[in-house]
């Protein structure tokens, strides 16, 4: 099962699993988040899409048929039966890193109201099993969802299953355990001790650039495959999947095409986070505020090209270079960025700025300044953040609203208010304040 039928799903899960060599025993079924519509296209095709990978010189189709059923999030019955079937030994989630209404110790945010509602509806329905058939009135947030699952799963003897976390969170297995173990305990005591002895998290570090198609990849795709295609999903050649952890039930063998599994997935993480997510929130709010619109149009612009490489050399002092291979990591990233036939928008990679700030950029602050160092190249994108925040954009995030209120506030306090909201320990450091105060004044006057 998979929670969070997007593209990049598409582009990387579903793709792994139609590649795997033991692909015929493998199915997904594949739940959307907030919109039934990627369901509704897919499920008109039988959960069939084209995929087109773009590299700069040319496309390449191919049809990937790993989703089996494509089905709307808020079906519930249809949720809750899957996950109790014993046939089920895997649910892969992609749902953002705010989407899983987390604070950044993964303890749930007690001030959600959506996650509130839902934890009341799972306690009853502990004490109620009648509850668990009901689709009305159920869980509305991912977690909410997939604990209420684990619950039917107890009741039906359904045992164990792994939970593979698949968005830019560090440890995202331990960090989904650790919210959804304090999410049961507050539920009823018994689903918690089950899910300590009966599910495994497994760790991810997932990397494949995935814009949104637009019309004109549509009919890239009939002309590629011969299918008229509505759920046409456009990718970069590039995939890359490391995983750590255990599969109770059984798993595909991806590691047939591609993917790998280690012991230790911190370095990997932190090497996509940190280089590669890093580095896409610096040129979206640096490349906006110079007027580009695609991370190519930025990089194209030598002074954005020029802090991207400053700001890798930060990162790469922080990881460890001989294990990570960094020097052909970079330069493979200098080459997907600079596709112009990837038009990975600035203002999407900007949506969440807090969430995104918080584990892409500031961990390298926070690791340079302990080292002495000014931390330039890394406060740059935090700082420009700050810039367009201050002179009046607006993009999605989940925290909008106590962004909003920071930003009216008088300067210092907005600045002090923003900072705190991705990374408290940064306030206290009054070196690091002056020059974001600085370089979001600097961006402000682009």
């Amino acid at each position: 099962m998979h929670i969070g039928l997007g593209v990049f799903h598409r582009a990387h899960q579903a793709w792994y699993t139609d590649r795997a060599a033991d692909a015929a025993q493998w199915g997904i079924a594949a739940f959307t988040g907030r919109s039934p519509q990627a369901a509704l296209e897919l499920a008109a095709q039988d959960g069939l899409f084209t995929l087109i990978e773009r590299a700069a010189d040319r496309d390449q189709g191919s049809v990937v048929a790993s989703i089996v059923q494509a089905v709307d999030g808020a079906d519930l019955e249809s949720f809750l039966a899957l996950l109790s079937s014993h046939s089920t030994a895997i649910v892969t989630t992609t749902v953002t890193e705010a989407g899983y209404r987390l604070d950044p110790t993964g303890e749930p945010n007690g001030a959600d109201p959506v996650l509130a509602a839902d934890l009341r509806y799972i306690a009853a329905a502990t004490r109620r099993p009648r509850l668990l058939a009901q689709a009305a009135g159920g869980p509305q947030s991912a977690l909410g969802r997939l604990l209420l699952g684990l619950e039917a799963r107890r009741r039906s003897g359904g045992g164990p299953i792994a939970i593979v976390p698949c968005d830019n969170v560090p440890s995202n297995g331990a960090f989904v355990a650790t919210g959804l173990a304090a999410m049961a305990s507050r539920s009823d005591g018994e689903l918690a001790a089950w899910i300590d002895r009966n599910v495994s998290f497994v760790s991810t570090s997932v990397d494949r650039i995935t814009p949104k198609a637009t019309p004109a990849d549509l009919l890239s795709a009939t002309s590629l495959t011969g299918w008229r295609d509505r759920a046409t999903v456009v990718t970069e050649p590039f995939k890359d999947w490391v995983l750590s952890g255990d599969f109770p039930a059984g798993r595909p063998e991806w590691e047939s095409c591609g993917a790998r599994f280690v012991s230790d997935i911190e370095p990997f993480e932190r090497r996509k986070l940190w280089l590669l997510n890093g580095a896409h929130s610096l040129l979206a709010y640096m490349g906006l505020g110079r007027g580009h619109e695609t991370v190519a149009q930025a990089m194209a612009d030598q002074p954005c090209l020029d802090r991207v490489n400053e700001y890798w050399d930060e990162a790469a002092r922080q990881l460890p270079a001989a294990q990570l291979d960094l020097v052909s990591y970079r330069a493979a990233l200098v080459e997907r960025f600079e596709n112009p036939r990837i038009g990975y928008r600035l203002r999407q990679i900007a949506t969440d700025g807090v969430a995104k700030l918080r584990t892409r950029i500031a961990p390298v602050v926070l690791a340079e300044r302990a080292e002495g160092r000014d931390a330039e190249a890394s406060l740059r994108g935090l700082g420009c953040w700050l810039g367009l925040i201050l002179g009046g954009s607006e993009f999605a995030d989940t925290e909008a609203a106590a962004v909003a209120a920071a930003a009216r506030k008088p300067l210092r306090a907005a600045i002090e208010d923003l900072v705190g909201l991705v990374e408290p320990r940064l306030v206290e450091d009054q070196f690091v304040m002056s020059s974001l105060a600085r370089i979001a004044s600097e961006a402000r006057s682009i």
